[in-house]
């Protein structure tokens, strides 16, 4: 499906959410470097994860993908020279963190991607740093964006990096927790921390030894060997914020499944910032699920999303059903994702009659009723869904195209908010 027509309505019952996209991403690229056998299951059925599996089969893992496990035969961080180019596709996780493990390797890797990798995603904070511990790493445009080639060994050691966008930083956590010896690592702009989060928590179950200092200094013990395992993949909280937001500007019960409050994600600072505005949420007493009751009022102020940055395109739709002006700040990153999301959403709410101001690093959104009008995703998932929840809150019809890409992230959102049916 790349067409859609949303009418106006409202949503009601249970959604089943998604798999994590980033637990999966995660729990594929540790368990090819552990020794054994690992099975990973609920994982996320996506272009990303396709992408991932076959980086790490380019790079000597046997990994088998079922229909709902996929099994890997670790290989005890003996990778081998990549027997190809790796193409990321559209993921960033891809790029940078296959980036950083092909640093281990005395051979030469190119990894590259589809357009948005190419020409949107900078990765060079990650290079530099990947240079300062003694390996070839260079853009070979010289823009500081894919293609790229690697070529190790990394050294433990001191680097320093930019960690606006938090994938670098993972990456180079990741990759020096395998060398032998201890590493520093010194960040500047720190943003993105809860998913900084994410990669510590996988990092220390798995028994890595690392500490930091307000995420701008980092000790990595290195050395780290483990065993396979077995992990069953949580539920998305980045893809809730969709369905959460639908149905706040629906008026609208709706109870959200498949969920795990308690394993650390990097949208559940959105859940605390939509509660802190007004919505009704719960989690219920097992943190599985998310209840979203009728008769919130949504209020206005200035959202920092320095640690959620992947909502902001949801949260310019929910200003414009709010009762005050919504200022998002903190949020430049956003330009270097998927598409530039902070003009790719004002344009987009702007054909439907949002009063929307674009700021470098964010958007002041004043409340305003929305129209039905001709959208476009800009093949950006995230664009694609805020879009499809704006249309559901506006009056008349709205045609979305370039709804592919949804399939990244959350493949049934249309069939489960009952759109385009």
């Amino acid at each position: 499906m790349d067409f859609v027509t949303i009418t106006p309505g409202s949503l009601c019952g249970k959604l089943r959410m998604p798999s994590s996209k980033s637990h999966t991403m995660r729990a594929i690229l540790f368990g090819a470097m552990g020794r054994g056998r690992t099975i990973i299951y609920n994982y996320l059925h996506s272009p990303d994860t396709v992408a991932m599996v076959r980086a790490m089969q380019l790079l000597g893992v046997t990994v088998r993908v079922n229909s709902k496990t996929i099994e890997i035969d670790g290989v005890d961080l003996q990778l081998k020279p990549a027997e190809d180019v790796i193409d990321a596709g559209n993921s960033g996780q891809v790029l940078r963190f296959a980036g950083a493990l092909a640093g281990l390797l005395p051979s030469y890797t190119i990894l590259t991607g589809d357009h948005s990798i190419r020409h949107n995603r900078p990765v060079m904070p990650m290079l530099g740093a990947m240079e300062q511990l003694g390996a070839f790493a260079v853009s070979s445009r010289r823009d500081g964006k894919a293609p790229i080639v690697v070529r190790g060994p990394l050294h433990s050691g001191m680097a320093r990096l930019s960690g606006e966008d938090s994938q670098p930083v993972s990456a180079m956590l990741i990759a020096t927790s395998f060398l032998e010896g201890k590493s520093e690592l010194f960040v500047t702009d720190p943003g993105e921390t809860p998913w900084i989060d994410l990669t510590l928590f996988w990092l220390r179950k798995l028994g890595a030894r690392i500490t930091h200092q307000h995420y701008s200094h980092y000790c990595i013990e290195g050395n780290l060997h483990y065993d396979g395992f077995e992990e069953h993949v949580p539920g998305d909280v980045s893809s809730a914020a969709f369905p959460l937001v639908a149905a706040l500007i629906t008026g609208s019960e709706l109870v959200l499944e498949n969920l795990s409050m308690e394993n650390p994600q990097g949208d559940e600072a959105l859940v605390e910032q939509l509660i802190q505005m007004g919505a009704k949420i719960e989690v219920d007493s097992t943190g599985k699920r998310l209840i979203v009751q009728r008769g919130g009022k949504i209020g206005g102020g200035r959202i920092d999303v320095g640690r959620f940055v992947d909502a902001l395109p949801i949260l310019a739709v929910l200003g414009c059903f709010a009762e005050e002006p919504v200022e998002i700040a903190n949020g430049s990153i956003a330009r270097t994702k998927e598409s530039d999301r902070i003009s790719t959403i004002t344009t987009e709410l702007r054909k439907m009659g949002a009063l929307i101001e674009e700021r470098e690093d964010g958007l002041l959104v004043f409340p305003q009723p929305l129209r039905g009008a001709q959208l476009a995703s800009h093949h950006d998932h995230r664009i694609a869904m805020a879009l499809a929840v704006a249309a559901l809150g506006a009056k008349g019809e709205s045609q979305l195209s370039g709804t592919g890409c949804i399939a990244k992230t959350y493949s049934t959102f249309f069939s489960d908010l009952k759109i385009g049916i």
